[in-house]
């Protein structure tokens, strides 16, 4: 199972109800709940303040977050079925899991290096 893909330059990471492309400059955070419509949120790297990685275990999801400017990071929310992530509906955020760790960390990573070379 294909967890990242480089596609023109960019990054893709498959995750938990959506996905995350990273070009180089932009982030595009992708989520499709059910029976709800898709829904794009899209972050200049140079904006995010900080990111936050928690890999998936084999029993509960991870996630990945992006910190904006004068926005705190969604809190993780209790209870064994959310395990520990931030909610679905936070835009900044998307869950992973297990097979997509590897990926997410290098998506993370290229991230920030972005962010520290603006």
């Amino acid at each position: 199972m294909t967890t990242s893909t480089h596609t023109g330059g960019g990054m893709d990471v498959k995750g938990v109800m959506g996905s995350i492309n990273f070009d180089g400059e932009w982030i595009t955070i992708t989520k499709k709940e059910v029976g709800q419509q898709e829904r794009n949120y899209r972050i200049r790297a140079a904006d995010v303040t900080g990111t936050r990685l928690k890999p998936a275990t084999r029993l509960f999801h991870g996630y990945v977050q992006f910190v904006l400017p004068g926005s705190a990071p969604a809190t993780e929310e209790k209870g064994l079925m959310a395990g520990g992530r931030p909610p679905q509906s936070d835009p900044h955020s998307l869950s992973i899991r297990h097979g997509a760790n590897d990926a997410a960390a290098i998506l993370v990573e290229a991230i920030e290096q972005a962010r520290t070379n603006r």
